[in-house]
C-alpha cells in the first residue's frame, strides 16, 4: 500500500488512480417520457444507475475510474437479467467486493424485483468480457438475483 488519506484515514491500494472523462448524459426522448408507453430498460440505463457511485477509495465516481462501463452491462428485459462486469483499478483490489456490493445494492433497490442482478469482478482486465463463462452462467440463474 502506498500514499495516505484514504477513507477512515488509511493507506491507499492506488494512490494516483487514472481518471477518465465521464460520458455525456443520454438524451431523454419524448417516447421515453410518455407513461403511456411500456419502456424496455436498456444497457445505458443500468450504466446510468451505477456510474454515479462513489469509489470507497477515491473522491471520484466509478465512471471516472473506468470500473464501471456501459460495454461490460448486458441487459435482457424480455428475461428479466441485467449483468455487470466492472474492473477494479488495480489488480487484486481489496475493495473489488465493496465496489461489487456497491452496484448490486444500487441495482436491488433501482430494479423491479423480477429482475436478476449478477455483478461480476474481473480483476485481469476486460479480456475476459462478454464472453466470461461466470457471468453468463450466473445471469441465468435465479440464485443470483
Amino acid at each position: 500500500m502506498v500514499g495516505g488519506g484514504g477513507v477512515g484515514g488509511g493507506l491507499l491500494e492506488n494512490a494516483n488512480p487514472l481518471i477518465y472523462q465521464r460520458s455525456g448524459e443520454r438524451p431523454v426522448t419524448a417516447g421515453e417520457e410518455d407513461e403511456q408507453v411500456p419502456d424496455s430498460i436498456d444497457a445505458r440505463e443500468i450504466f446510468d444507475l451505477i456510474r454515479s457511485i462513489n469509489d470507497p477509495e477515491h473522491p471520484l465516481t466509478l465512471e471516472e475510474l473506468n470500473v464501471v462501463e456501459q460495454v461490460r452491462v448486458q441487459v435482457s428485459d424480455p428475461e428479466s437479467t441485467v449483468a455487470v462486469a466492472f474492473t477494479p483499478t488495480i489488480p487484486h483490489c481489496s475493495m473489488a467486493t465493496l465496489i461489487g456490493l456497491s452496484i448490486k445494492v444500487k441495482l436491488l433497490r433501482s430494479l423491479p424485483q423480477r429482475f436478476k442482478a449478477p455483478v461480476i469482478s474481473l480483476p485481469d482486465g476486460r479480456a475476459h468480457y462478454p464472453r466470461d463463462p461466470r457471468l453468463r452462467a450466473c445471469s441465468e440463474q435465479a440464485t443470483c438475483r
